[in-house]
């Protein structure tokens, strides 16, 4: 049998045709990130062999294409999946199964509409939701943080003696389920003056002994052992502070804005942050036209991106109108990235009437393949068919 593979030295690779067959063909590990764009289950036919009205048929299409999705994973790897409201908790549920439920990493709820859809009963929805797994939770290389989010602001504090900005984080351990009971090793005393700011695990002069301890005044423990607070004596800083008890001394971590400094991303993905249905829309029309009402923008999938490395190679099996290989071109230019993106659609006819139809568009495949020849043209990396 022929292997499904992207082109070599080629950003986007596409093929036409049903992605099971697509996938089947290619081999075990090829791919690092996939991201699936599902057709909803709306009740409507489906472009694919199998056709569904229920959950039932479409757990039953979407089952043996992510099995396929989990066997051409990388062991680094990990898959994201969009799905809206009606499936979502049919498809957490078969994900768990066929990825495992400890390859569960997040459900992000995603606000592709802001102002809410207004057609239809019952509440305006401004969201959807992305599924994300690892293929091996142990070697998954996946990052779930990002530099876009970091803000300055949140770093007020710089030293005479060191141009970094920094914010003053508690050195004692917040959470309560640490305490001297399940952590002892922890608690113990170090020594600071709240005059020059040293801290050391050790008596020195003019240093008070400082204990770490709740805002009730419970006793605590420390977030570093002793070692480290040896090595590090210039990350730490003391001070006096005022609590329940009056002014006391305590002791906090300087924690630094270094170059390329990360922020944890949330489950919430803002409009703001990712763009929106509406931008999605202005992308795709500056493209190739106004030929569908409801793509992805390029920055949901450029998140994902920005979790995994910059070489890693990029699966869309469901393509749609290509924005997943549009957001690795733009995501290359950006950082000088390698990453490849293979697209997979099938030359579904388009509806009779619809946008697409009226600017010369057959089908689906027609639409994903003129994106990803503009997206060349526009941005380079080259564009193939496989």
């Amino acid at each position: 049998m022929t292997r499904t593979r992207p082109h070599r030295g080629v950003t986007n690779t596409f093929v036409e045709g049903d992605n099971l067959a697509v996938l089947e063909s290619m081999r075990d590990g090829a791919f690092d990130l996939a991201y699936l764009d599902p057709p909803y289950n709306t009740g409507h036919d489906f472009a694919y062999a199998d056709t569904f009205g229920g959950h039932h048929d479409w757990v039953a299409m979407m089952r043996p294409r992510l099995a396929e999705v989990r066997r051409v994973l990388s062991p680094r790897g990990a898959v994201a999946v969009s799905i809206d409201d009606r499936e979502v908790a049919h498809l957490r549920l078969l994900l768990d199964d066929v990825f495992g439920e400890p390859g569960f990493l997040a459900q992000v709820v995603v606000n592709l509409n802001p102002k809410g859809r207004q057609l239809g009963r019952g509440f305006a929805t401004s969201h959807e939701y992305l599924l994300v797994y690892a293929r091996d939770p142990a070697s998954c290389v996946l990052d779930a943080s990002t530099s876009e989010t970091v803000d300055p602001g949140d770093f007020p504090h710089v030293d005479d003696d060191d141009p970094r900005p920094y914010r003053r984080l508690p050195l004692r351990n917040t959470n309560k389920k640490f305490n001297p009971v399940t952590a002892p090793t922890m608690h113990y005393p170090l020594w600071g003056d709240p005059v020059s700011g040293q801290v050391r695990s050790a008596p020195f002069e003019g240093a008070l002994e400082v204990l770490p301890v709740f805002g009730d005044g419970t006793p605590a423990v420390w977030r570093w052992s002793v070692p480290r607070v040896d090595a590090r004596p210039g990350d730490l800083l003391c001070r006096e502070v005022r609590g329940r008890g009056g002014v006391r001394v305590d002791v906090f971590q300087k924690d630094w804005l270094e170059p390329g400094r990360r922020k944890k991303l949330r489950t919430v993905w803002l409009a703001d942050e990712v763009g929106s249905t509406d931008t999605a829309v202005a992308e795709l029309k500056a493209l190739v036209g106004h030929v569908f009402e409801s793509p992805k923008p390029t920055g949901l999938v450029r998140r994902l991106l920005a979790t995994m490395p910059t070489d890693c190679r990029v699966l869309d099996p469901f393509a749609g109108s290509g924005t997943t290989g549009h957001a690795v071109a733009l995501a290359n230019a950006a950082d000088g990235g390698t990453r490849t993106c293979l697209s997979v659609d099938v030359a579904a006819p388009v509806r009779p009437g619809c946008n697409a139809g009226r600017l010369g568009y057959a089908s689906v495949a027609d639409v994903t393949r003129a994106r990803l020849r503009a997206v060349d043209d526009a941005l380079g990396g080259g564009f193939a068919e496989a």
